[in-house]
Formats: C-alpha cells, sequence, structure tokens
C-alpha cells in the first residue's frame, strides 16, 4: 500500500515557496506527495513569467528535493517555470527519496484561450512515464488531461498511475472531475490530480480508482488529501476485464 498526499495550494498567496515547505513538512508518512501547477509563480500571473524562470538546478527545486529527502518520499513537485536557454517551459519534476531527480516532463499541450501559456512558453514534446520504486508513473499537467491519446501512449509504455498538477479553473470544475474519471477508467489506471486552490481556481483534487470510481476528492479550500493506494488493483481489475487487449490500433489512418 502506498500512502500519498496531494497538496492543494492556493497558490495566489506569499510566500509560496515558504508555504509550500510548509505544507510538504506535514506529509511525513507519505511515500508519494504531489504539489499542483506553477506553485511557486502561480499560473495566470503571467507577466512574472519571466522573471519566475529558473533552471532544474536552481533554489526552487533545490528546496523541494531537501524536502523529499527529509520525508524519504517521492515528490511530484508541481510544475514550475523552467529556464533552457532562451526557452521557458512548463516542467513538471519527480524527485525520489534520496532527492534525486527520477523524471522530468515538459508539458506538451499549452493553454491558448484566455491565456498566454501558449505564446509565452514553448511546448514539451516527449512522453514521459517514470520508472520508480512505487511502479511506472505517467506524468502530464493540467490542459493534457483533455487529449486522451497522451494517456493511451503512457499505458502502452507501462503506466500504472498517471499524476497531473494542474491549475484548472473553477467555472470547469466539472470537466476536470469528469476527464480525470474517463481517463482512469479507459485506461483502469490510477489517477492522482493535484489542483490549485484559491478565488481563481477551482481546488478539488482528487484520485480516481482503475474503475473510473472517485476515492477521495479535496474542498475548494487549500488543504491536504491523503489518500491510500494499492498499486496491485490494476493488475487485477485489468485480468478481470481485459477489454485493453481487445483494443483495434488506429487501421483507418494512413
Amino acid at each position: 500500500m502506498i500512502e500519498a498526499a496531494l497538496v492543494q495550494l492556493d497558490t495566489t498567496r506569499e510566500p509560496r515557496l515558504e508555504r509550500a515547505l510548509e505544507a510538504l513538512a506535514e506529509c511525513k508518512g507519505a511515500g508519494l506527495v504531489l504539489l499542483p501547477e506553477l506553485w511557486n509563480v502561480d499560473y495566470l500571473e503571467f507577466e512574472r513569467y519571466r522573471e519566475g524562470g529558473e533552471p532544474l538546478e536552481g533554489p526552487t527545486l533545490a528546496a523541494v528535493a531537501a524536502k523529499a529527502r527529509e520525508l524519504k518520499a517521492h515528490i511530484l513537485a508541481g510544475s514550475i517555470l523552467e529556464q533552457a536557454g532562451e526557452r521557458l517551459y512548463n516542467t513538471s519534476v519527480l524527485f525520489g527519496p534520496r532527492g534525486e531527480i527520477v523524471a522530468s516532463y515538459r508539458k506538451i499541450h499549452l493553454f491558448g484561450y484566455r491565456s498566454k501559456e501558449k505564446e509565452l512558453l514553448a511546448a514539451g514534446e516527449e512522453l514521459v512515464v517514470a520508472r520508480t520504486e512505487l511502479g511506472p508513473l505517467g506524468l502530464s499537467l493540467c490542459y493534457d488531461l483533455r487529449f486522451p491519446e497522451l494517456y493511451r501512449a503512457q499505458l502502452d509504455l507501462g503506466a500504472l498511475a498517471f499524476l497531473i498538477p494542474a491549475a484548472w479553473p473553477a467555472a470547469r470544475i466539472e470537466h476536470w472531475r469528469l476527464l480525470a474519471r474517463a481517463r482512469a477508467l479507459e485506461n483502469q489506471s490510477f489517477l492522482l490530480g493535484c489542483n490549485a486552490a484559491g478565488p481563481r481556481y477551482g481546488g478539488h483534487s482528487l484520485a480516481v480508482s482503475p474503475q473510473g470510481e472517485i476515492l477521495g476528492e479535496a474542498t475548494e479550500a487549500e488543504e491536504i488529501l491523503w489518500i491510500r493506494l494499492d498499486f496491485g488493483e490494476v493488475e487485477r481489475v485489468r485480468a478481470e476485464l481485459p477489454f485493453l487487449e481487445d483494443r483495434v490500433r488506429s487501421p483507418w489512418r494512413a
């Protein structure tokens, strides 16, 4: 069994790094911890993107790595604005229990609707399934949730669970819940979605089972959602109803 903690932060409140580290300190005993998307700059503060960029070796992730070592836990550090040369990426980083970077993922689908993310950031190109002591974990971010082919491809790479930091708005929170359940159910995989809280976002971080059932869900407020997971359930569910074996792999495409 895995104890997971989803740290639903109000990303509009300063000081962000200090508050995140305080919340992480409350996650002692968790084997897996998630933070929201762009928690250290706030997703909607586009005017601060350039000054908020830093390399993966920068101070924000160094502080999270230290917490991973302290807690002896895997920590998915939500995402930060990764400065790589002249480019900025929305990048998610997974740390192992020794504080090492296990995997990083640059957001592939950038949001353009009433957002400057697509204008200011470069898109990632690589699917990422992290090989961890917990099992294979698929990494994605927020808007990616609307694109089922990404998760089907992660399934083919062996993913047992999808980890999704987000800054999902309250106005479309029912989409969040519906899409999370659909991605889990159609791939018979666990899904953990850690959303931002506060006046700009919808909260409702959640965990979904391989059968599409919501195992736990946060409110709109800042809080930590604790979930106990048995990744062995994935194999049992897939064996009981093996519909993934009946897939027809797009013969109609050129």
